[in-house]
């Protein structure tokens, strides 16, 4: 919206005609760095500024957190604070990327519309649980169903008008990363890929959120990560230089990117130990949407797992805890476990680690996984 009022509107039609810096000046507004700073900065103020309202409005409302009875004593005295903050980061990213992006970016839409897709299976779900006042909302059927339809969506609006090249970019291997290149796979086969990374990526962050600031901390350094991986696709030179996938289609995402950095680290504020506000499925569905999505339209999908390294391994070590119980029970006899309590960071709190040092600790391997996705830029 701003592009167009402040460049198109005032710039391009009076910057050469007058020796107003002020209209000079706006000529800045046509670069994508300078549009996402802002969108980033836009998204913190949103975030942070109308933060305590939008809690304030949470518990008048009710909407209150129910703990698992099977989970940490420690979370117990978290009982009642006030969850769905989500809706907080959501409106942000939103708000601050319909300001500083190109609305006629079809990948811009489908990031929004997909993310706000998640949003409102993760909203939902949290319904439902304040509402039957139980731990539980949709089943695991209900959201995989509603995950999967929104992986259909994506795919399809791109196989219609996204002009999306279908190869699967390899890290390491730069030959794969050309558009006709030997990775290129058919349409249909790539939804179930695209469905793989979606749904992994949107319940491997709502696996995260079992901490005070851990999702939100580590969603602010993968997206990070993401946002420089976006702008380097959408450039010719640098894609060229780093021998990545070239998308210039991708280039708002930068952006939406942008503004998922603000965003999360506006919402850090109020979610930091001990939390005013928990995101909710609202926000852990959405925004694992949001990095699955950008993942798919960038061709970053295989770098997926070291951008958002503390996500996989929350998942993996469900996946794994459940697979050896099942595989070891024997009889009335119960399986047996790999870890105390799983998602991962369960298995440290019982363990006797301090909820802040499980996030601090999380969060320093964040950062050495997102810095370990950028060095893979140049091993090609």
């Amino acid at each position: 919206m701003l592009y167009y009022l402040l460049y198109q509107l005032i710039y391009q039609q009076y910057g050469g005609q007058t020796e107003s810096y002020f209209v000079r000046v706006l000529n800045v507004v046509q670069y994508l760095t300078f549009r996402t700073g802002f969108a980033a900065i836009t998204a913190l103020l949103i975030s942070t500024l109308f933060g305590r309202k939008v809690i304030r409005k949470l518990a008048e409302l009710k909407f209150g957190q129910e703990i698992r009875e099977e989970g940490p004593a420690s979370h117990h005295v978290k009982r009642g604070t006030p969850t769905m903050g989500g809706v907080l980061i959501i409106a942000s990213v939103i708000m601050s990327t319909l300001l500083w992006g190109r609305l006629d970016s079809l990948y811009l839409w489908i990031a929004l519309i997909a993310t706000t897709c998640f949003a409102a299976i993760g909203f939902a779900d949290d319904y439902i649980k304040i509402v039957k006042k139980r731990s539980l909302g949709l089943t695991g059927r209900q959201k995989l169903i509603g995950q999967l339809l929104v992986a259909v969506g994506v795919w399809f609006v791109l196989w219609q008008w996204g002009n999306y090249p279908w190869n699967l970019s390899i890290p390491f291997f730069k030959y794969t990363a050309e558009p006709h290149g030997i990775t290129v796979i058919f349409p249909w086969m790539y939804l179930i890929f695209m469905a793989f990374v979606l749904l992994g990526s949107s319940n491997a962050v709502n696996l995260t959120d079992g901490l005070d600031g851990l999702a939100i901390s580590v969603t602010f350094i993968a997206m990070s990560a993401l946002t420089a991986l976006t702008y380097l696709a959408s450039s010719a030179r640098w894609a060229d230089y780093l021998d990545i996938t070239h998308n210039p289609a991708a280039a708002e995402l930068t952006v939406f990117c942008g503004s998922m950095v603000g965003a999360s680290l506006g919402f850090l504020w109020y979610n930091s130990p001990p939390a005013d506000v928990f995101m909710g499925d609202v926000g852990s569905l959405a925004i694992g949407g949001a990095l699955g999505t950008v993942a798919i339209l960038t061709k970053q999908e295989f770098l997926l797992p070291f951008i958002g390294g503390v996500f996989i391994l929350e998942a993996l070590s469900v996946m794994l805890q459940v697979s050896v119980f099942k595989l070891t029970k024997r009889g009335g006899q119960p399986g047996r476990r790999i870890f105390k309590m799983t998602p991962l960071h369960h298995h440290f709190e019982i363990s006797g680690w301090k909820e802040p040092k499980i996030v601090f600790r999380f969060v320093i391997v964040a950062i050495l996984f997102a810095l370990l996705s950028l060095t893979t830029l140049k091993l090609r």
